[in-house]
């Protein structure tokens, strides 16, 4: 049965023999050229043309008024969520079944991580339960949201991604206006998806991307974040650039910045690539669809899709399998053969620092962890 998902992969990245990665980046465009433009230029670090040029770019995209270039996805959910007006002691909302960076994020702003269920057609937090946790956890006082279990402040929500595939964020978005809770987008694994004609990133008072390695588009590592408010937008560059109060020669600080901003040498390589985003996304669209029709009439192996009004980028297909066993049965058949595949992600509230973190019924989110799997989903482009 996993012998033919090898040789369909195979098959389908016209490869034989050579082993298959999970996803890896594809540079076809302009990615030299203005890499040694920027040299040349002598303008390597956080100032540089390409920087203004990627962050002009990402506004485009995603249709967010204000984009600012940082050096990682990680950074740009510590920096979003300082933003939005984390304190220490506060508690943020987000999902258990996520990559560690999310959770890691919001203990840099020594606020803790409150897990919440996800639905299992999206992979994403879910509107629905985060309601009904809500209704049982939750009390407004003066405009602001309390856990009365604690005591403690919940200061934002963090929903994901994940994959690329857009979860609910319109329904999201309004349960956590609803309680006063700003939402913080993590849209590090979604550039170029979309939920109801909008970019995902744009839904929350803010959006953060990542641009690692292994993304859909890549400039090595980098982030950034989107919003539509002007005043976040410009203390963000003010908090990344080491909160430095503009001088032609005086160093003056008012504030605990941080070293956040991307060189132009990434942002050289991130503009490159991200003229190529349509390209990209398109053919992933394909290869997902190429994946459909091989495991529709699969009684064992379903593939995981996009929901209605949403236009996912694939960054990664997944795959779920029948039961724990047999995911690990097929994880260790397809590597032995050469072929990438990986399992989601642990669930954060298992991880020894994140053990004692509050957390609602996670059903979903432990069904998924036991079954999904992703599968080979690079651009096939040449």
């Amino acid at each position: 049965m996993y012998q033919d998902t090898v040789d369909f992969i195979r098959e389908t990245f016209q490869e034989k023999e050579k082993f298959i990665p999970l996803h890896e980046p594809l540079f076809i465009g302009n990615e030299r050229k203005y890499v040694l433009d920027a040299i040349d230029s002598t303008f390597v670090s956080s100032v540089g043309e390409y920087v203004n040029r990627f962050e002009e770019m990402m506004c485009q995209i995603t249709g967010a008024k204000y984009a600012i270039a940082l050096v990682n996805g990680t950074n740009a959910i510590h920096l979003s969520l300082l933003l939005a007006g984390v304190k220490p002691g506060d508690e943020v909302l987000t999902q258990s079944l996520t990559f560690v960076a999310t959770a890691n994020a919001i203990s840099y702003c020594n606020a803790t991580p409150h897990f919440v269920d996800v639905d299992k057609e999206t992979l994403g937090l879910s509107p629905s339960l985060l309601k009904k946790y809500l209704e049982k956890i939750a009390v407004i006082k003066n405009g602001v949201c309390y856990n009365k279990t604690t005591n403690k402040k919940i200061g934002a929500c963090v929903p994901m991604h994940t994959f690329g595939l857009p979860l609910y964020i319109d329904e999201l978005v309004a349960v956590c206006n609803e309680y006063h809770i700003p939402v913080v987008e993590d849209a590090a694994e979604s550039i170029g998806s979309s939920f109801k004609g909008k970019h995902t990133g744009t839904f929350g008072l803010i959006g953060t991307f990542s641009f690692n390695g292994n993304k859909t588009i890549t400039c090595g590592g980098g982030g950034a974040i989107v919003t539509n408010d002007e005043s976040l937008a410009k203390k963000a560059k003010h908090l990344t650039t080491q909160a430095k109060i503009p001088h032609k020669w005086e160093y003056k600080h008012d504030a605990i910045g941080y070293n956040y901003r991307m060189p132009n040498l990434n942002a050289a390589m991130a503009c490159a690539q991200l003229e190529q985003l349509n390209s990209y996304v398109e053919d992933k669209r394909v290869l997902s669809d190429l994946y459909f029709d091989f495991y529709k009439n699969n009684s064992e192996i379903e593939l995981i899709r996009e929901v209605s009004e949403a236009h996912a980028n694939y960054w990664l297909n997944a795959v779920l399998l029948k039961d724990k066993t047999q995911r690990d049965e097929f994880l260790e058949y397809t590597n032995a053969k050469g072929v990438m595949t990986r399992p989601i992600w642990g669930l954060m509230n298992k991880l020894e620092m994140f053990k004692d973190c509050p957390k609602s019924d996670l059903t979903n989110a432990k069904y998924l962890e036991e079954r999904v799997v992703n599968i080979p989903s690079s651009v096939r482009l040449k």
